[in-house]
């Protein structure tokens, strides 16, 4: 990429609407979430509390599909960043190991958000739904029917819970202050510490869950176990005090969605 102050300043405005729209994204799941919990305006747990569930709710409001289209806009954006981030090492993580590895997870985010991107397009056409989920149960069934496919998926579930788990650690470590700043201080930087930790605390709670969900498809060999954001607050809601643990973790994603405002504000996004 050639590196000139209009391509900065391009990159860095793909990457602020990247993360704008991102935040709304998980504001919004937080609040279904949230309203889930409590069985408020009609929602509940067995409800679409995930991605299909905030794009549905996006274009049934007044003007909803221009909104529904800037949000897959705003995604695709977030997609570009993390390409950028992944080819013109961006972050300087270099060739060796980790920094290849590091990368790839930065190319296989904008992989799953461009996938998120094209949810949303095929709600805003009429051409999506629940058929999404349906077809990741079918590709999961047909895993487990393959040789050792409930090792195989039980490795899946333990790759997930991995995630939940270094989302958790990620959190309460404080180590995504590297990605704000460090001239931010005073109130702002209490924002950033609150709306991070709580955020990412949170998102590796749902990560850890979806991860128990899969354990449980691999132990009963049953694809209809495992599931996504929804059925991991739905799962969440059937245990002791769930509607309140749902309502807290609710709460926690909207945390997470405000910490990418945070990120959009004050992150360095530059390619230099």
């Amino acid at each position: 990429m050639t590196n000139t102050p209009s391509t900065n300043k391009i990159v860095k405005s793909i990457a602020k609407v990247g993360y704008i729209t991102k935040g709304i994204l998980y504001c919004l799941i937080g609040f279904l979430a949230f309203m889930a919990a409590f069985n408020l305006g009609g929602q509940s747990s067995q409800n679409n509390t995930d991605k299909e569930g905030v794009f549905q709710l996006i274009k049934h409001q007044i003007g909803g599909q221009i909104l529904l289209g800037g949000v897959a806009l705003g995604l695709i954006c977030y997609g570009i960043w993390r390409m950028i981030q992944a080819f013109a090492d961006t972050e300087e993580k270099g060739n060796k190991a980790k920094g290849i590895l590091i990368r790839a997870k930065f190319f296989l985010s904008a992989l799953v958000y461009s996938s998120v991107a094209w949810l949303a397009i095929k709600i805003l056409t009429g051409n999506g739904g629940s058929s999404g989920d349906s077809n990741k149960q079918n590709l999961i069934q047909s895993l487990l029917s393959k040789p050792f496919g409930q090792w195989m998926v039980g490795i899946v579930a333990a790759i997930i819970a991995g995630i939940g788990i270094y989302q958790t650690y990620y959190g309460l470590s404080e180590k995504f202050k590297n990605h704000v700043d460090k001239s931010v201080s005073g109130n702002y930087k209490n924002l950033v510490l609150t709306t991070g930790k709580v955020g990412f605390v949170a998102r590796g709670c749902v990560w850890l869950l979806i991860g128990i969900l899969f354990a449980r498809a691999a132990i009963l060999s049953s694809s209809s176990e495992a599931g996504n954001t929804a059925k991991a607050f739905e799962f969440l809601s059937e245990v002791s005090y769930g509607s309140y643990l749902v309502a807290i973790v609710g709460l926690g994603l909207i945390f997470y969605g405000a910490f990418n405002f945070v990120r959009a504000r004050y992150e360095n996004f530059s390619v230099e």
